[in-house]
């Protein structure tokens, strides 16, 4: 991770604007940093977000990145949805889903870990609640956020300080 001083003037350009729209600097982004064309290209995920959240709705976007980010392992961003979900009083560890999130939730498990077999009748079942360009969409932004999962799982980014109390309890053998 670089802090803001250690980064290029197109860095700390980059690095004002973030804290700017998004209120902070996370690890993952301070590290993006060291490459301001991947990070330009991993911000690109929140164009996606303010398509798919208007049909989606707050709770399932947050149930698809869950999904997305539980199935791929990755601390970080598993850990960021299980937050949103703790502080909208909900347990991320036993959810109540209606068939329209179970799909959604079913997706998002596939697209991080078998995207070349998402079945006929998974679209089929899309296809009941969503139109061809939000399907097209919801596959993109989910898309998005496995680059994001495998960007952090490959280089191994400390999960963010705000976020440690969210963190899913391991269980040893």
């Amino acid at each position: 991770m670089l802090e803001r001083e250690e980064t290029s003037p197109e860095g700390q350009a980059m690095w004002d604007e973030i804290v700017r729209e998004h209120g902070m600097m996370t690890n993952m982004k301070k590290t993006l940093i060291h490459s301001p064309t991947a990070l330009k290209a991993v911000m690109e995920w929140y164009s996606m977000l303010d398509v798919v959240k208007p049909f989606l709705g707050e709770r399932m976007t947050g149930l698809l990145m869950l999904a997305v980010s539980s199935q791929t392992d990755c601390l970080v961003c598993s850990t960021y949805y299980r937050r949103i979900l703790v502080e909208n009083g909900e347990d991320p560890d036993n959810l109540d889903l209606n068939p329209q999130e179970d799909l959604i939730v079913r997706f998002g498990r596939k697209l991080a870990t078998d995207s070349v077999n998402v079945s006929d009748e998974m679209f089929s079942q899309l296809k009941e609640y969503f139109t061809d360009q939000q399907i097209i969409d919801l596959t993109v932004f989910g898309a998005m956020m496995v680059v994001n999962n495998i960007f952090n799982n490959v280089v191994d980014v400390d999960l963010d300080e705000y976020l440690q109390r969210y963190r899913k309890a391991t269980t040893s053998n």
